[in-house]
């Protein structure tokens, strides 16, 4: 792993050194650096970012807000990411590689699933827009699921993702994607994709422990698109002059899910019964004048609507789906010195208590866009409301820095 990463860091500096001294386009901040060849054959952007964290956590023990104890903190690297991106051949054929250089990130489920190469790819694909408004991607990438994950991690509203996100996204999977994207009249968009994947999850390589995961999604923009990709970019950065709105439903089936939460979450040993994962999304994001608006609501259910585990002989076991019901609702207004006031409040709600309580959480957030999302500072205070357990109140502050 040592190795991978000092051979990251060099071709990094080998790209920007090869970058400055040729045909370097006009550069902003937070913008990475692009080079294009002089055929006009090739281009690529290569940028670097990181996010320093510092979190502290106390129980509130019996819900009594008198009796709280238990403080616990940490500072750590969050994320730390190096990407690039461009064309090769044709302006028609894209491609991204993103990788993740952070102990956080780099973390896995041992060596039989992930191999001795560690888990350090997150995007890895080519994108061909091969007919008008058809395209066609392969490789390792982001399934469109819930709305929050769309986000790049660089370009969140609050510090982290919510709570919804973490119990039931369906992350990155390896395999293809059909995408059409079109403008209908003067400014209704609509955008429709369906995948077809492996179903295991990033990086994957003791092949597939199951059966495969299909995907469909459907949004439409009935106002017209979002200045420069907005509809997935946290806070309203860009400020939209006429407000903007964006839908989209998506659905799911993964078959044979070898592991507690689709293509994340715990493996399950070979000696038990796999069942089929069927999950359903539903969000909005609207915005306006520095104001946002985000929404999402997610089902997820077993084939049999019964979330717990049997082995071959079929007798129960320790293990279990994660399935239930999420709704996250979060908004802000930024003001004109760039400085955000959000609240967010997440309901999870699953199958049974067996799997987890009913979990409230409660979020106030602060954050300073200095340069957008590429530099910012951001804070947020928690509260999480457990239906069973202590209560738990969470804050945070993190530095989002990238170029």
């Amino acid at each position: 792993m040592k190795n991978i990463k000092v051979l990251l860091i060099l071709w990094f500096a080998i790209v920007l050194n090869n970058t400055v001294f040729s045909q370097l386009s006009d550069y902003t901040f937070g913008e990475g650096l692009t080079y294009k060849a002089k055929d006009s054959s090739f281009s690529m952007n290569a940028s670097v970012r990181f996010q320093t964290l510092f979190i502290s956590d106390w129980s509130v023990r019996n819900d009594d807000f008198n009796n709280i104890g238990d403080l616990s903190s940490n500072f750590l690297i969050r994320r730390a990411r190096v990407k690039f991106d461009g064309f090769a051949y044709s302006p028609k054929l894209k491609y991204k590689i993103e990788l993740a250089l952070a102990n956080r990130d780099t973390d896995h489920s041992g060596e039989s699933y992930y191999g001795e190469g560690g888990n350090i790819v997150l995007d890895a694909y080519l994108k061909w827009n091969f007919y008008k408004p058809f395209s066609l991607k392969v490789g390792q990438f982001k399934l469109a699921g819930n709305r929050e994950r769309l986000l790049s991690s660089a370009n969140l509203q609050f510090v982290d993702r919510s709570l919804l996100n973490s119990r039931f996204t369906l992350d990155r999977d390896i395999g293809a994607s059909l995408h059409f994207d079109k403008t209908l009249g003067d400014q209704f968009g609509i955008e429709l994709s369906a995948a077809f994947t492996q179903g295991e999850g990033r990086n994957i390589i003791s092949g597939n422990l199951g059966g495969y995961q299909t995907t469909f999604k459907a949004e439409i923009m009935p106002f017209g698109q979002f200045k420069n990709g907005g509809a997935y970019v946290g806070a309203d950065v860009y400020r939209e002059e006429t407000p903007k709105l964006a839908y989209a439903i998506a659905f799911d089936k993964n078959t044979g899910v070898s592991r507690s939460r689709g293509n994340t979450g715990l493996f399950f040993p070979n000696n038990v019964v796999l069942k089929d994962l069927m999950t359903i999304y539903t969000d909005l994001m609207f915005k306006y004048n520095g104001f946002s608006l985000m929404g999402e609501y997610v089902y997820r259910k077993t084939s049999d609507n019964n979330p717990r585990i049997f082995d071959n002989n079929g007798a129960m076991t320790i293990y279990s789906y994660f399935t239930g019901s999420a709704v996250n609702l979060q908004s802000g207004y930024l003001f004109k010195n760039n400085f955000e006031v959000s609240l967010r409040y997440t309901a999870l709600r699953p199958y049974s208590a067996t799997i987890s309580p009913n979990l409230n959480h409660y979020l106030i957030g602060f954050s300073k866009y200095i340069k957008n999302h590429s530099l910012k500072v951001q804070t947020d205070l928690g509260y999480l409301e457990n239906e069973f357990f202590d209560d738990g109140l969470t804050w945070r502050m993190q530095i989002e820095f990238g170029f």
